[in-house]
């Protein structure tokens, strides 16, 4: 599976985990709403055994609302994954996808620089700006927005927009030469002691391969300097 596929997958498991909590919020609500039908309303308590009985009936509605919080707690979760567009290099897709964000960044740089021109001119007319606007892409709408002034008085896509568009394709464009980069270098494999070592580029990680489960104490170190446990990679 590629990063994309495990996210999927990941966002599906925490979608389970959400139904199953809201499940059991449900059957703890109405176990304590019945519970509480067997006790008269404005009823007093009278004996321990009625004390007990009502903070059972009470410890149950807590259970309802701590199954609900986690209920939210796993929806949340599955909606970052589900909602994250985040390029990270060890993606098996980084470089196609980092190109795809380059290309509609510089799309996008000079679609406010053209604009930005159009509107400055002092050649042609309101009425011909506004066309040559929209043979440009934009909207009706977007493009009575750009005569607008903004809060310094300006008209047309800020200049702040643009610099900080120019700053986001050179960042990118960093990120896609170390992709390519990365994969396209050769993974290193060695051994310490038992240990297999692997210098994974492609994926931008380091991998340590036991033969078994290793010491608490080893682990514990481990998870000192960053590193943890693959599932996947097993």
């Amino acid at each position: 599976m590629d990063r994309d596929e495990r996210n999927r997958v990941r966002a599906e498991r925490y979608r389970e985990l959400s139904a199953k909590s809201a499940e059991r919020a449900k059957n703890a609500y109405e176990k304590s709403t019945k519970m509480g039908e067997a006790i008269p309303f404005g009823q007093p308590v009278h004996a321990a055994a009625d004390r007990r009985y009502r903070e059972k009936i009470w410890n149950t509605m807590g259970q309802s609302v701590k199954h609900t919080e986690r209920a939210e707690y796993w929806a949340d979760r599955a909606s970052t994954v589900e909602n994250d567009t985040t390029i990270h290099l060890d993606d098996d897709k980084a470089v196609e996808k980092l190109e795809n964000k380059l290309e509609e960044l510089e799309r996008v740089q000079e679609l406010m620089k053209s604009a930005n021109k159009i509107i400055r001119s002092k050649k042609i007319t309101e009425l011909e700006k506004h066309e040559q606007l929209v043979e440009l892409g934009l909207t009706e709408s977007q493009v009575r927005k750009l005569f607008e002034p903004n809060c310094f008085g300006e008209i047309g896509f800020a200049s702040c927009s643009i610099t900080n568009n120019g700053a986001n394709i050179r960042r990118v464009k960093q990120q896609l030469e170390k992709a390519k980069t990365l994969k396209s270098m050769q993974n290193k494999e060695y051994y310490i002691g038992d240990v297999k070592v692997v210098e994974n580029y492609p994926e931008n990680r380091m991998q340590l391969f036991f033969d078994g489960k290793p010491d608490q104490s080893v682990r514990d170190e481990l998870k000192k300097n960053g590193f943890r446990w693959s599932g996947y990679n097993g």
